[in-house]
């Protein structure tokens, strides 16, 4: 069981780690660069090259059954559950084979209307401490489950 981390602007790295390493999990946060080593074992910063979704592949490449992903990015999500893995965002949503389909379709419609109104930018909603406890508790479901 791994736990692979699409790290960037990943606002859950402490709180993965720390749960994670309560289950003996390895933890693969990956990213483009600006990461401090973490000292554990369990834990390893891949930093992978500039480039358009190359963490997202290399995330993409090695989930898979058993292992639990954590990403804001849907295509990777979506690679990620028809693979097999369990993916969470960090807000604590879960995505599976039956929501995902849904959820990219949404993504896709909202960056046509924002295209095509440009004052449209700018609506997202704010990380909160919510999200975060919601994020701990699906996290630590997860990983159990994983275990199994």
């Amino acid at each position: 069981m791994s736990v692979y981390v699409d790290a960037d602007a990943c606002p859950v790295k402490a709180e993965v780690i720390r749960v994670a390493e309560r289950h003996r999990a390895e933890v693969f946060l990956v990213c483009n660069g600006g990461l401090r080593p973490v000292p554990s074992p369990l834990v390893q910063v891949i930093v992978v090259p500039e480039g358009p979704d190359v963490a997202d592949m290399w995330i993409a490449e090695r989930a898979g059954r058993g292992d639990v992903v954590i990403t804001a990015d849907l295509p990777l999500a979506a690679k990620c559950v028809a693979a097999g893995a369990e993916v969470l965002g960090h807000d604590g949503e879960v995505f599976t084979e039956a929501n995902i389909g849904g959820r990219l379709a949404t993504r896709d419609l909202m960056a046509d209307l924002r295209s095509s109104d440009p004052f449209m930018t700018g609506k997202g909603r704010a990380f909160s401490k919510a999200d975060r406890s919601r994020f701990l508790d699906r996290l630590e479901t997860l990983l159990r489950k994983a275990a199994r």
